[in-house]
């Protein structure tokens, strides 16, 4: 995932929390109200705050555009023991240069006609907050955490759970 210098200490951190994880669970709505989640390789968190993520999109299908205006994120890094939830509102992009300029080889899988498809598309996320569980990555320290949590009837060194506010990172360039 293509990451970028953050300006606020919020994205700092979430940039951080999410690094190296490139795989995200997006849910919409899909046209009957019901929840969709399928996974996504992220490829980009800008400056901004904005996540972006390759898809296919028909142009003449306003309701993908509709699916997409409320969605979620979610990263789950069970080894880190870092779980992230990103609530947001999506946009259905075809900006040709912004396509090739996140393109890589490894999308030709999922996306065999390439960078210049007319159904190619990015979707960009603009995050309203982030929350997040990071529990310590030594599977001793959380099992002893646990452990004490057991004996204390609460918990004790599990973690950190946080919100983190992006909403003045919902810049409106590209």
């Amino acid at each position: 995932m293509h990451t970028t210098n953050h300006p606020t200490p919020e994205l700092r951190q979430l940039a951080k929390l999410i690094d190296g994880q490139r795989i995200a669970m997006l849910t919409t709505l899909s046209t009957e109200g019901d929840l969709e989640s399928r996974p996504m390789t992220v490829v980009d968190f800008d400056s901004d705050g904005r996540v972006w993520l390759f898809c296919e999109h028909d142009p003449q299908d306003a309701t993908a555009r509709e699916r997409h205006r409320r969605l979620n994120l979610a990263f789950s890094n069970e080894r880190s023991s870092t779980f992230i939830s990103l609530p947001g509102r999506g946009q259905i992009v075809h900006d040709r240069e912004r396509i090739h300029e996140l393109w890589s080889p490894t999308l030709k899988p999922w996306f065999p006609d390439g960078p210049d498809s007319p159904r190619l598309a990015l979707l960009k996320v603009t995050l309203e907050r982030a929350e997040y569980w990071d529990a310590p990555d030594n599977r001793v320290v959380r099992g002893l955490a646990l452990a004490v949590s057991i004996a204390a009837g609460k918990p004790m060194g599990l973690g950190e759970h946080g919100v983190l506010s992006t909403a003045h990172a919902a810049g409106t360039s590209r």
